[in-house]
């Protein structure tokens, strides 16, 4: 790769500040070598950019604000990224709803192969993937000139959000696609942590046997540890919790601090998305549930016994 290359990463924010999932994003284009700038694309969006421009390695920040960005349309969004595009020789998404909703469009129109779910940086044009839910690691190589890529949040430590002080240059806002139309939302608003920006989840798999259980068993047990609350896609398929609870190769991928997986037996694909909690408890009556195997403490015992005594105990 050439000596001035330049890497660009989108910003995932709210306008006025940034996501998590952007810290570990901008760590993973330092180490693609190159120069890091990092996109902003949104409506009234300064404290965004300002919040960029104080992350450790930053170049420069790009913003783009008008009214057109402020629901952050994939369409909009990805020509704004197309219009810098040519500069640069990697383009970066968190590989988060928002990114993997822009990130496809930009690749397709740019002509070139996605990179998708990037755990490890290899080297400026290599990279390693997780496939088969996590079972295998693919090593992927890209000739192409500009390489997009989404990344794999869990698998870069987030860049110091302060220590640096990037300029801002302020680009001109494309133009509305016409493509979508943003017609409203539902705001969940939680009274405890994001799932995939928590220290600590409590997870609950189909043994819990209903809502009622699944609230009146690990509720308790979360508000005392102030952790974040997830399911199992069989719990959610069930009706016990709901969708946005969800971890999972279908789901969200996590990986808090402690992670406690209760009445889960462990299904591939559920451990595809919290296998790399840096602590994982266990708690399953099933001696050969497949979750004792990536767990660090196990507990063999009935839930509904097991939960409230720790619980309790706390």
């Amino acid at each position: 790769m050439a000596a001035l290359a330049k890497v660009l990463v989108v910003a995932e924010h709210d306008h006025g500040t940034l996501k998590g999932a952007t810290l570990n994003t901008i760590t993973a284009a330092l180490q693609c070598g190159g120069e890091v700038h990092v996109l902003v694309a949104g409506a009234n969006a300064a404290g965004a950019a300002q919040a960029a421009a104080q992350v450790a390695g930053v170049a420069k920040v790009l913003l783009a604000d008008a009214p057109d960005l402020a629901e952050q349309l994939g369409e909009n969004v990805a020509a704004q990224v197309l219009a810098v595009a040519r500069n640069y020789s990697h383009l970066l998404f968190p590989a988060t709803a928002h990114g993997k909703n822009v990130a496809p469009r930009v690749a397709a129109l740019l002509d070139v192969a996605q990179i998708s779910d990037a755990m490890k940086v290899v080297g400026p044009d290599t990279f390693e993937r997780p496939i088969y839910a996590g079972n295998a690691i693919a090593t992927v190589q890209s000739l192409d000139t500009i390489k997009v890529i989404t990344v794999r949040t869990t698998g870069f430590d987030p860049a110091a959000s302060s220590g640096g002080s990037a300029a801002v240059e302020n680009l001109a806002a494309v133009a509305d696609s016409g493509l979508s139309v943003f017609l409203g939302s539902e705001i969940a608003k939680l009274d405890r942590p994001e799932l995939t920006a928590a220290k600590i989840i409590v997870s609950g798999g189909r043994a819990l046997g209903s809502n009622d259980k699944f609230n009146d068993v690990l509720m308790p047990l979360a508000d005392k540890l102030g952790a974040a609350l997830g399911a199992s896609r069989a719990a959610v398929d069930a009706g016990y919790a709901p969708n946005d609870w969800q971890v999972g190769q279908t789901g969200k991928i996590v990986a808090p601090q402690l992670y406690v997986a209760v009445g889960i037996s462990g299904a591939i694909q559920h451990l595809a998305g919290m296998k790399d909690s840096k602590v994982i408890v266990a708690i399953n009556k099933d001696p050969e549930a497949p979750i004792f195997s990536v767990a660090d403490y196990g507990l063999e015992a009935d839930l509904f016994t097991a939960v409230p005594e720790l619980t309790a105990s706390l």
